[in-house]
């Protein structure tokens, strides 16, 4: 149920993408060998045959237009009748070393620094290799995303699956792959809700760390929730008062409340945030308790009021009344409950993160979809491109903690983010190494 990645397939870093230098001109590599030939010949030849070398010469030159033969041998030259039909001669070029394509040195560029984030969650082990562009912003290189369900039993055992982690191991083997494979100036690699919560996260750690490579940190839920915003401060427009900004997860739901009334506003979202909650239920865990596949509306009912219990326990909930009822105020989801909501609501025949990513939903389209979905058995959310097998059974349960967040803070506007973790990671790793800080292009 996390968001859907479609990778990236970008050139190298610090590479342009034009091809390397060729000789001048179009026939300038072709013929350099045969010039030098032509000019040692003359000069082999007396004074009283230079009307017979010029005659030679021209037929040799004729013959550079034809290929040779299956014996070798070049067919005669066209009669000089028709001289006037061939392409005009060459000049004479200087003889030079013919150098391979991949020798010819490329003009010296600008290697930008490339930096790297992995998110480690309940449902998906995702990672994102960028270079910084324009002030605030990154340019992804390469990207990676699968299905693992780390989490899949462990709000029934309180423990890692042994499927479970070694599916989870597979995947990062495939990112430690793609991180040696690259210059990285700083990565941070983080595991969320699943390995915090599990008797056994730490020692599952351990084993990653020996079999794929890589060391992951478990990140406590108040730095979660601040990379959430993080990663979507380019969402929230100038004029925006409110947001209340929600990250529903496998394991848990991140909520931060954004108060853009106060003060000069910073750059950085996450210094706006007046309140945060982490609630320790996402799509897996309140799937296994209350069942995914079959859903009817008594059950979604049901899921939806143990979220909202949940919820009335968070005494910061309040921190934005005065401006809820402002035009300003929206809700900011980034999840992959809401990127599937858009996607259905956009009908589009396959998932598309460019059509996603920003989209804008008003208060009645987000109830005709969530009512869509309720209406709908499990094999109608699968045959849905946006949904699909691997999340058909999660896809309620998200629906469940969303309208119980809109019951809490209700909101004429709801904008989706394909973006989450990874991105906030991103922006403060390069905002903190001070990529942006001088450079007047960006």
């Amino acid at each position: 149920m996390e968001d859907h990645d479609t990778g990236a397939g970008a050139s190298a870093v610090g590479m342009s993408g034009a091809s390397p230098a060729e000789p001048a001109g179009p026939s300038a590599g072709r013929f350099s060998r045969h010039a030098g030939a032509h000019a040692k010949h003359a000069d082999n030849q007396g004074e009283n045959q230079k009307g017979k070398t010029r005659k030679r010469r021209k037929r040799r030159r004729g013959r550079k237009v034809f290929a040779r033969d299956e014996n070798g041998a070049i067919p005669h030259a066209a009669p000089a009748a028709n001289s006037a039909s061939r392409m005009p001669e060459p000049a004479p070029i200087v003889p030079q070393p013919r150098l391979a394509v991949s020798s010819v040195p490329r003009p010296p560029q600008h290697e930008l620094p490339v930096f790297a984030a992995l998110d480690l969650g309940t449902n998906n082990c995702r990672l994102l290799v960028a270079v910084p562009g324009r002030h605030g912003q990154f340019r992804v290189i390469d990207a990676f995303s699968r299905i693992v369900r780390l989490g899949e039993g462990l709000s029934t055992s309180g423990r890692l699956g042994q499927a479970a982690m070694d599916r989870a191991v597979e995947a990062l083997k495939v990112c430690g792959e793609k991180l040696r494979n690259r210059k990285i100036r700083k990565a941070r690699l983080i595991a969320t809700e699943a390995c915090r919560s599990a008797a056994n996260g730490v020692e599952f750690l351990e084993r990653v760390e020996r079999e794929a490579g890589l060391k992951l940190e478990i990140i406590d839920r108040q730095t979660e929730a601040r990379l959430a915003v993080s990663g979507c401060g380019s969402l929230v427009e100038r004029d925006t008062r409110g947001v209340v900004l929600f990250d529903i997860g496998g394991g848990s739901s991140e909520i931060a409340l954004i108060d853009l009334t106060r003060g000069q506003r910073s750059p950085r979202l996450a210094n706006h945030i007046v309140s945060w909650t982490s609630l320790p239920v996402g799509v897996v865990s309140l799937a296994e308790r209350f069942g995914g596949r079959t859903v009817t509306r008594e059950t979604f009912s049901a899921m939806v009021d143990d979220v909202a219990m949940r919820l009335k326990a968070f005494d910061g909930r309040d921190r934005l009344a005065h401006v809820l009822a402002s035009p300003q105020f929206h809700l900011l989801g980034t999840s992959g409950t809401v990127t599937t909501l858009a996607g259905v609501h956009l009908d589009l025949e396959r998932y598309d993160r460019r059509r996603v990513d920003g989209l804008w939903m008003d208060r009645t389209s987000v109830d005709r979809m969530v009512e869509k979905l309720i209406g709908w058995d499990f094999q109608q959310r699968v045959a849905n491109p946006c949904i699909g097998a691997d999340r058909a059974d999660l896809v309620l349960a998200g629906c469940a903690i969303l309208e119980a967040i809109r019951g809490v803070w209700p909101s004429e506007r709801l904008r989706v983010a394909d973006r989450g973790l990874r991105e906030g990671i991103l922006s403060e790793l390069m905002a903190d190494d001070g990529v942006w800080r001088h450079d007047g292009r960006r």
